[in-house]
């Protein structure tokens, strides 16, 4: 019997995550275009040859040697890593130090990355960078809470084991189109509340009822609930001392899309008219206070968190005086809306049941904002 060791030809996700500024990794995505397109991982490059890799053809990969790198480590990505895998052999062969990143796509949209945010006790970011989520841990003497959970839960009770905390609640700032929300399945294992404001709860009536005005206990301090309507009729931001999370009402470079409840034009505008009512709410706090989005649209700002000051420079529509115009911006700028949203929403509001299959409903890029 050979005790050959086999040479390890992969690369996690997560070591992929950790790299991406890293000038000595090269992100080779050997997706059809439109795929790449529509989903990437930042600073990746593409060399579309996925279905002759399908087929074992290398023809498009050997004309395509001059674009990859030799004194660079190479990560190969496809959809599944099967593909990849192929790509990442036939360089080992030409002499590149080339592996096959695990699991594909679907492994990127699984990567949790942790922040502490500076100058603020108490709050911990967890990005999902192949997704655009941004869930956190708030925590106080030993408790703490996860707001905007995503369903890999093991992902928060690792973060909570870290940092000696024993979560008391989940909760969710909104009803969720974008993705499956693992609040109930985290407060169901934990045996603890889930929080949601009524408006968004759909045909749910397991869950915690918050709404204006009230606060969660956590810890010696408290969470403060503040409906901010406008991407959803239920949405809320929370404050926390000199912090506010925003969930999708206010983002670093946008706002929450007003159209995820109702299509129609007139349902759009009066979304865009609560969110702009929100706004107005959420612009009397200290411009001091530190804005923690529920999610990010590019790479260049980790942790995820900006002054409301800072925004209202800076940010178009947070600082736009005219109801009538902020309105028109918002109706005539909105993207494609996200993946499968109808069926996520139908989950998150206990309408469809949550099964295996919802991870794969979630991934691809994220389409929160309005703009």
């Amino acid at each position: 019997m050979s005790n050959t060791k086999h040479a390890d030809h992969t690369m996690s996700p997560e070591e992929v995550a950790a790299r991406r500024d890293d000038g000595d990794l090269f992100v080779l995505d050997v997706r059809n275009r439109d795929d790449y397109e529509e989903w990437q991982i930042e600073g990746s490059y593409n060399v579309p040859i996925y279905d002759e890799l399908l087929d074992e053809d290398f023809t498009g990969l050997k004309a395509s040697l001059d674009e990859v790198p030799k004194d660079t480590e190479i990560a190969a990505v496809c959809v599944g890593g099967v593909t990849s895998a192929r790509a990442a052999s036939f360089l080992r062969d030409r002499g590149y130090d080339a592996k096959s990143m695990e699991d594909g796509m679907g492994g990127w949209g699984r990567v949790h990355v942790t922040y502490e945010i500076e100058d603020i006790d108490g709050v911990t970011q967890i990005v999902r960078p192949g997704t655009g989520c941004v869930s956190y841990l708030v925590h106080d003497g030993g408790e703490g809470v996860i707001v905007d959970p995503s369903i890999y839960l093991d992902e928060y009770l690792d973060v909570a084991d870290r940092h000696d905390v024993e979560i008391i609640a989940a909760i969710d700032t909104h009803a969720h189109a974008d993705h499956v929300s693992g609040g109930r399945p985290l407060a169901d294992e934990l045996d603890v509340p889930y929080y949601l404001d009524p408006i968004d709860a759909g045909e749910l009536d397991d869950y915690a009822a918050m709404e204006d005005g009230d606060t969660i206990t956590v810890g010696d301090r408290a969470l403060e609930v503040i409906h901010t309507p406008g991407h959803t009729p239920g949405s809320v931001s929370l404050k926390w001392g000199t912090a506010l999370l925003s969930g999708d009402t206010l983002f670093i470079r946008s706002v929450g899309r007003p159209d995820l409840e109702g299509s129609d034009e007139t349902d759009v505008r009066e979304g865009a008219d609560e969110l702009f009512e929100s706004l107005a709410t959420l612009a009397e706090l200290p411009d001091e206070t530190v804005v923690l989005p529920g999610h990010f649209s590019d790479e260049e700002i980790r942790p995820l968190a900006t002054t409301l000051g800072d925004l209202e420079k800076n940010n178009e529509l947070v600082r736009m005086e005219s109801r009538e115009k902020f309105i028109e911006t918002i109706v005539e700028g909105l993207s494609d809306e996200p993946a499968n949203y109808n069926r996520i929403k139908a989950i998150n509001w206990g309408k469809e049941p949550l099964t295996d299959e919802a991870a794969d409903l979630e991934l691809g890029p994220n389409n929160c904002a309005a703009n």
